[in-house]
């Protein structure tokens, strides 16, 4: 069925200048950072702490801690349904490069990272949100996640993806705040402790449908555990270099966007709850409206209903029901 959906790949460089397309999710990390009038600002300084975190995870022959710095690409996805040329944004992922300004060489990371769906808007803050008004109890609809699930293994199997990148995504979110997080034994050099949670999260059964398992790791110097979802086989299939870009990048979005959990000012123990109305925590100097981005996730899930599910349901449930995945 891969050969009735077309992919296009666009690549935005990310660093001071970046401005969102109109394409874009403003609800999406990087581009929340990079509206307003501290845009420059919060750019610089969000860039400033990526190479930062980076450098002091590489420390051997790394004497003076600017040995590397991070580049980002945004790689913009749009899928055309009916093959007429007209396309309908995706999915947004970030890629990394590390520059070795030692050897003068730009080393290729890892695709992934951010993760950002116009399709998962409208499942968590319009089809989730509408089925459960009302109720008593909390529950999700029957093939909740099975469109957007089929969609991604469709893209991440396409040649566009093949031609494109030389390995699968690996994509790093927080930890949910109502599950509760036990340590291990197991520990990794870079990711650091491994921790388990006491049940699945919707989120976890979400990307279960996207083909991607998930463990948990607070890397050294980390004060809470992060959620690497990945194909394969995550300790083995990456360097070190490569998940240490991942872990820089995201380890600095999640300072700014949830402080209360990642700049927090104490180190998740053997039992871990998370928690979003933790006060004990530092503030970056990142402006981050996260009001604002509640507000605009519904707005974006309502537009992705409109001009999406609604305009090639007929189309987009024959493909999910023949699709194979």
């Amino acid at each position: 069925m891969s050969q009735n959906f077309t992919y296009s790949i666009k690549k935005i460089r990310f660093d001071q200048n970046y401005q969102p397309s109109n394409d874009t999710r403003l609800t999406t990390n990087f581009a929340n950072l990079a509206r307003g009038e501290k845009r420059q600002e919060n750019l610089y300084r969000t860039i400033s702490m990526i190479n930062n975190s980076f450098n002091s995870r590489v420390h051997w022959d790394n004497p003076g801690g600017d040995r590397y710095s991070v580049e980002l690409e945004i790689i913009h996805i749009d899928v055309d349904i009916e093959g007429n040329g007209k396309s309908f944004p995706t999915i947004e992922f970030l890629k990394t490069y590390i520059v070795d300004h030692k050897k003068n060489r730009r080393i290729e990371g890892i695709v992934g990272n951010n993760f950002s769906s116009y399709v998962r808007d409208y499942d968590f803050s319009v089809l989730l949100k509408n089925h459960n008004k009302g109720r008593n109890q909390f529950s999700v609809p029957d093939g909740y996640g099975d469109l957007h699930g089929k969609m991604f293994k469709d893209f991440i199997n396409s040649s566009n993806y093949k031609d494109n990148f030389n390995k699968l995504p690996v994509i790093c979110l927080s930890v949910s705040d109502n599950k509760t997080y036990y340590r291990t034994s197991n520990q990794h050099p870079v990711l650091g402790i491994e921790y388990i949670p006491n049940e699945p999260s919707l989120t976890e059964r979400y990307f279960k449908k996207m083909g991607m398992d998930v463990r948990y790791f607070m890397p050294p110097n980390s004060v809470a555990p992060f959620a690497f979802y990945f194909f394969g086989d995550l300790l083995n299939d990456y360097t070190d270099l490569e998940l240490i870009s991942t872990l820089s990048i995201m380890e600095t979005f999640q300072k700014i966007y949830r402080p209360e959990i990642y700049n927090a000012h104490s180190v998740a123990g053997e039992e871990y709850k998370p928690s979003l109305k933790n006060e004990d925590y530092s503030l970056t100097q990142v402006i981050y409206d996260r009001e604002e981005r509640n507000l605009l996730a519904v707005k974006q899930g309502k537009w992705c209903e409109d001009n999406f599910i609604q305009r090639y349901q007929p189309i987009l449930e024959k493909w999910a029901t023949e699709f194979a995945a």
